[in-house]
C-alpha cells in the first residue's frame, strides 16, 4: 500500500473536507447504525493509504508536508556541505602539522612512512643521535618551525620534554655461548628536561647516566611533549580561528631485539577554546549569517518532527478504531502484519533524522561560536541525518510505477540477499584466518588479520590481483 507524507492526518481530513462532513462522521460513529459507521471507517482507511497526489485530488489542498520534506533536504544538504568544507580545513591543518612534526623531530625522515612506523635505525650511534636530535629540535623550535607553534604544558603542568625508557630489570647475555640470564620484570625510568636545562651546555644532559642505554635490556624509549598552535587559515574562509594542543609522542621500539629499532611518531591534536580573540573585519558578520541559517534548519527539522510525530499518533488512533470495529463485527483479531501497516516506517526514519539534525545543528552553532570543539560528534550526527534524509527520498519514487516495481523487488529480495551474505561471510572469515596463517610468513599483505581482510576483499572484487600474487616470496613451493 502506497503511503504519502500526508497519509496520517485522517481524522483532521474527515473534519476539514467540508462544513458538514466532519459532524456527520462524528455523529455517525456516536449515534448512527453500524453500516454508516463502517462506511465512515472505510473512507478513512481509503484516504489513509492514498499517496500525496491522490490526496491532493481528493481534497484539493497543497501537500505541505511533502513540500516541507523537500525544503528540508535542500537545507540539510547545504548545511552539511558548509560544515564539510569547514571540517576539511581542520583535518588538513592536523595532517599538515603531523607531517611537519615528523620532518622537525625525526632525524633522516624521508617524507614517507616505512610501514606502520615512520622510520628506523640500525646502530647504537644512530639511536643516540636520533634521540638527541629530537630533544635539540624541541629546544630550537621557535627558530626552526614555520608554523604558529609554541610550547605547551604536559600532564605535570610543566613545559619541556619527558623522556622515559623501559627495560628489563637486570640480566646478562652472551649470544656466542647461547647463554641468557635475565629478569623479565620491566622497569620504567623517566626524566624531565625543561627549557632551562636544555639551554645549558648540551653535554651536561647528554652525558647523564640516564642516556646510557643497555640495548640488550632496552624495550623502548619514549619522548613526549606538548605544543600549542593556532589555525589561521580559517580566517580566509571568514571563520574564527581554532586553538590546538598537540600531544606528540616519539617511540623508539626495541621490543623485538632484532637489530632494528622502529621509530613511531604519534600526534594527537585537541581543539580548545582560544582564551582571547580580537579579530577585526567581516568575520563576525559572516558568523552571524551562518548561525541564523543553522537556526532556520533547526526550525524546519522541528516542524517536520512535530508533523511526523502527530501523523504517527493519528495513525495509531485509526488502527485502534479499526481493531475495535473488526473485533466487534467479525469477532476476530487482526494479524500483526496488518496492524504494522498502520505504522509508517518512513516517518520513524524521518523522526530519527530530524532529531539528529537538530542536535547536530545545535552542536554546529556552538562550534561556530567557539563554545565547543567536538567536531567528530557533530560530523557523525549531521552526516547520518543527511544519509537518512536522502534515503527517505526513495519513498517518493515509489509513487511512480516504474520505480515502484524496482522498490518492491528490492523489498522482496532483501531477506534472501541477507541470507546469502551470511553464508558468504562464513566462507570469507574462513579464508581470512587461513590466509593469515598460511601466507602470512611469505607476503606482507597477509601479516595481520586487518590487512588479510582488506586484501581478500580486493581480490574478490578483482582488484590488485597481479600485484598480490607477484609479491609472494618463492621460499616454499608448498
Amino acid at each position: 500500500m502506497a503511503r504519502g507524507v500526508e497519509a496520517l492526518d485522517l481524522q483532521v481530513w474527515s473534519r476539514a473536507s467540508g462544513p458538514s462532513r466532519g459532524p456527520q462522521c462524528r455523529d455517525a460513529m456516536a449515534h448512527l447504525d453500524s453500516e454508516v459507521t463502517e462506511e465512515c471507517l472505510r473512507e478513512d482507511l481509503k484516504f489513509y493509504f492514498m499517496n500525496p497526489c491522490e490526496k491532493f485530488r481528493a481534497r484539493q489542498q497543497i501537500p505541505w508536508k511533502m513540500g516541507l520534506q523537500i525544503l528540508k533536504i535542500v537545507m540539510v544538504t547545504t548545511q552539511l556541505v558548509r560544515f564539510g568544507l569547514s571540517n576539511q580545513l581542520v583535518v588538513a591543518f592536523k595532517e599538515e602539522n603531523t607531517v611537519a612534526f615528523k620532518h622537525l623531530f625525526l632525524r633522516g625522515y624521508s617524507g614517507v612512512d616505512e610501514d606502520e612506523y615512520s622510520c628506523s635505525v640500525y646502530t647504537q650511534e644512530d639511536t643516540y643521535e636520533s634521540i638527541f636530535f629530537a630533544i635539540s629540535q624541541f629546544h630550537q623550535l621557535r627558530n626552526l618551525s614555520l608554523g604558529t607553534l609554541g610550547y605547551g604544558e604536559n600532564e605535570d603542568n610543566r613545559i619541556g620534554l619527558k623522556v622515559c625508557k623501559q627495560h628489563y630489570k637486570k640480566g646478562t647475555m652472551f649470544p656466542s655461548n647461547e647463554t641468557l640470564n635475565i629478569d623479565s620484570d620491566i622497569e620504567i625510568d623517566c626524566i624531565h628536561l625543561d627549557l632551562q636545562t636544555l639551554s645549558k651546555n648540551p653535554q651536561d644532559w647528554k652525558n647523564s647516566s640516564f642516556f646510557r642505554l643497555a640495548f640488550y635490556r632496552l624495550l623502548q624509549v619514549e619522548i613526549s611533549f606538548h605544543l600549542k598552535g593556532i589555525d589561521l587559515q580559517t580566517i580566509h574562509s571568514r571563520e574564527l580561528p581554532d586553538c590546538y594542543i598537540f600531544q606528540n609522542t616519539i617511540i623508539f621500539d626495541n621490543k623485538a631485539h632484532s637489530g632494528k629499532i622502529k621509530i613511531y611518531f604519534d600526534s594527537d591534536a585537541n581543539i580548545e577554546e582560544c582564551k582571547d580573540l580580537n579579530i577585526s573585519g567581516s568575520i563576525q558578520k559572516n558568523t552571524q549569517y551562518v548561525l541564523v541559517f543553522d537556526a532556520f534548519v533547526i526550525v524546519i527539522c522541528l516542524a517536520s518532527l512535530i508533523l511526523c510525530t502527530r501523523s504517527i499518533v493519528l495513525g495509531l488512533r485509526l488502527r485502534k478504531r479499526f481493531l475495535n470495529f473488526f473485533l466487534e463485527k467479525y469477532k476476530r483479531c487482526v494479524c500483526n502484519a496488518d496492524q504494522w501497516e498502520f505504522i509508517n516506517r518512513w516517518y520513524i526514519l524521518v523522526i530519527i533524522s530530524d532529531l539528529m539534525s537538530i542536535i547536530g545543528s545545535i552542536l554546529k552553532m556552538e562550534i561556530k561560536a567557539k563554545n565547543l570543539t567536538n567536531y567528530d560528534l557533530c560530523s557523525i550526527l549531521l552526516g547520518t541525518s543527511t544519509l537518512f534524509v536522502w534515503v527517505g527520498v526513495i519513498r517518493y519514487l515509489g509513487y511512480f510505477q516504474a520505480y515502484n516495481v524496482l522498490i518492491l523487488t528490492m523489498q522482496a529480495s532483501l531477506p534472501k540477499v541477507l541470507r546469502f551474505c551470511a553464508c558468504a561471510g562464513m566462507i570469507y572469515l574462513g579464508y581470512t584466518f587461513c590466509g593469515w596463517i598460511v601466507l602470512g610468513p611469505y607476503h606482507d599483505k597477509f601479516e595481520n588479520l586487518n590487512t588479510v581482510a582488506e586484501c581478500l576483499f580486493s581480490l574478490v572484487n578483482g582488484d590488485d590481483m597481479y600485484a598480490t600474487f607477484a609479491h609472494i616470496q618463492q621460499k616454499s613451493l608448498l
